[in-house]
């Protein structure tokens, strides 16, 4: 038997769900999948999708450090800038960068210090 991974699920560092709700759900257009609290007042783990893309955001210490950088591959870039520029959100107004390695990224960072980069490959570079 062979091993196969299959995919990739980072852990980013939340400190307010309200937060979270805003910038996922609100902003970058992502479904707020479910979460779980081992009681009440405890601190919460959930998970956000949208396609292919699913991320865990945690409040638990430990769990990610602010500040990560994702690469997230990315089709219809252009697409999704015009969506979130749409939305007037008034903590992020992302543009899009041609990066010289053939790529278009358009970075967004969240409210917890993660940075979001959405990339996608140029046409003309094959």
């Amino acid at each position: 038997m062979t091993t196969r991974f299959d995919a990739t699920i980072p852990i980013l560092r939340i400190f307010d769900i309200a937060k979270a709700r805003e910038f996922y759900v609100d902003f970058l257009g992502m479904t707020w999948d479910w979460e779980h609290r081992f009681a009440p007042d405890l601190p919460v783990f959930a998970q956000v999708s949208r396609g292919g893309l699913v991320l865990f955001l945690s409040e638990h210490f430990g769990d990610g450090t602010p500040g990560t950088k994702l690469i997230l591959r990315t089709t219809g870039l252009d697409a999704l800038h015009h969506a979130l520029l749409g939305k007037a959100y008034r903590h992020a107004r992302p543009g899009i960068e041609e990066r010289p390695w053939g790529w278009r990224d358009m970075e967004i960072t969240d409210p917890f210090g993660n940075r979001l980069v959405f990339s996608e490959r140029m046409k003309d570079c094959d």
